[in-house]
């Protein structure tokens, strides 16, 4: 059965939208902005564009063996990375914010959000959103998160870093 290629790449952008984060779940590889582009070249190979985090995410490999899985039922696949411009937190939607605060992580500040630059920001508890906060340190459990701790209700809590 021969599937056009629309349906084709539909069908590819829909199983990505279900391939999670692996460093957080709560998020697909494309909510994240980490899949930039997906097209069929001219012998039917699926192409996914991929714009890692930043360079030296440990999960790049597992994203790749992820997403290559998702679409093997589809067609062959081929990866391409795709490193400028590179991934931005700003590329993080509303709803993508909303989901990493509802998981416990405290969403990168963007636009009104963001304070001038200081040593401390004061970033708001995803918990119990009060607005202060104290870093405890400038890592947390991955290189693009730090680990603060909510003044108010004591509880500590990742900040996912703007990039």
């Amino acid at each position: 059965m021969v599937i056009e290629t629309a349906t084709r790449l539909e069908a590819a952008w829909a199983a990505l939208r279900g391939v999670p984060d692996p460093e957080v779940p709560v998020l697909s590889v494309v909510e994240f902005g980490m899949v930039r582009d997906v097209q069929e070249d001219e012998h039917g190979t699926l192409v996914v564009t991929l714009t890692p985090t930043y360079s030296g995410c440990p999960a790049t490999e597992a994203i790749a063996a992820d997403v290559r899985a998702a679409l093997a039922d589809l067609a062959p696949v081929r990866l391409a990375q795709r490193l400028d411009p590179p991934w931005s937190s700003d590329w993080l939607s509303a709803e993508a914010r909303e989901k990493l605060r509802a998981y416990g992580i405290a969403p990168p500040c963007t636009g009104a959000e963001q304070q001038p630059l200081r040593l401390q920001q004061a970033i708001a508890c995803p918990r119990c959103g009060a607005p202060r906060s104290e870093r405890l340190s400038h890592f947390g459990s991955t290189a693009c998160k730090a680990l603060y701790r909510c003044l108010s209700c004591r509880e500590p809590f990742e900040y996912f870093k703007p990039i």
